[in-house]
C-alpha cells in the first residue's frame, strides 16, 4: 500500500529540525512525522505528546513496549509493528520475545505479569474497550496505581499512533531489518 498522504510534505523550519534528528538518530526520516507535517499544528503538538511520553518512566521499559506492540498487533499498523519491533530490541527485549508478541497466549515465554499487561492493552485497544474491574486489579497486584495510570496513557498513546499510521495509509519503514543485522566483533 501506498502512503495517503504525500511524503515528503511542504517543507517548514520545524519539519526540518524533526527530519535532522531522526536522521542522526535513527538513520532514517519518520513517515508519520512528513505526514503529520502537512498541518503544521498537529506536527507540533504530535511532537510536544511524544517528547512528554518519553519522560514517563514509572513502568518499566519493558512492559511498556509490550504494551505498544500488542496495541499495534491488534490495530493492524504495520508501520508500529515495525517500528517497535526496533525500539523493543533497542532496549533490549529478546528478539524471540517480541515476535512472541502477536501470539502471547500460546507462548511461555511472558511472566503472569506480562500476560496481564497484554492483554489488557488488547482489551483497551477494542472497539468499544473490552477493560474489566478485573484486569485492573489484576495489574495493580504487582503495579501501583500510578504505574496502572502510564500503561494505560501508553496504550491509549499507542492507539493515536496505530490508527493515525493506519488511516494515512502508512506501512512497515525497514526498522525491524536494522534488528537483524549481525553485530560483528572487533578483532
Amino acid at each position: 500500500m501506498m502512503a495517503r498522504i504525500s511524503l515528503p510534505p511542504p517543507s517548514s523550519a520545524l519539519h526540518q529540525k524533526i527530519e535532522q534528528h531522526f536522521q542522526r538518530r535513527l538513520g532514517a526520516a519518520l513517515e508519520p512525522m512528513r505526514a503529520m507535517a502537512h498541518q503544521q499544528q498537529v506536527l507540533a503538538a504530535i511532537v510536544e505528546l511524544e517528547k512528554k511520553v518519553a519522560g514517563w518512566n514509572a513502568v518499566d521499559q519493558e512492559l511498556k513496549e509490550l504494551a505498544a506492540m500488542a496495541a499495534a498487533f491488534s490495530i493492524g499498523c504495520s508501520w508500529c509493528v515495525d517500528y517497535g519491533y526496533w525500539a523493543s530490541v533497542s532496549h533490549g527485549i529478546p528478539v524471540d520475545k517480541v515476535e512472541a508478541v502477536s501470539a502471547w497466549r500460546d507462548s511461555d515465554l511472558f511472566t503472569d505479569l506480562e500476560r496481564r499487561v497484554l492483554a489488557y492493552a488488547e482489551a483497551m485497544t477494542e472497539t468499544p474497550p473490552a477493560v474489566t474491574d478485573e484486569m485492573v486489579a489484576g495489574l495493580l497486584q504487582d503495579l501501583t496505581e500510578p504505574q496502572v495510570v502510564e500503561l494505560t496513557a501508553i496504550v491509549a498513546v499507542e492507539n493515536h499512533r496505530a490508527r493515525l499510521n493506519a488511516a494515512l495509509g502508512l506501512t512497515s519503514q525497514g526498522f525491524k531489518e536494522r534488528c537483524e543485522i549481525p553485530v560483528t566483533g572487533g578483532n
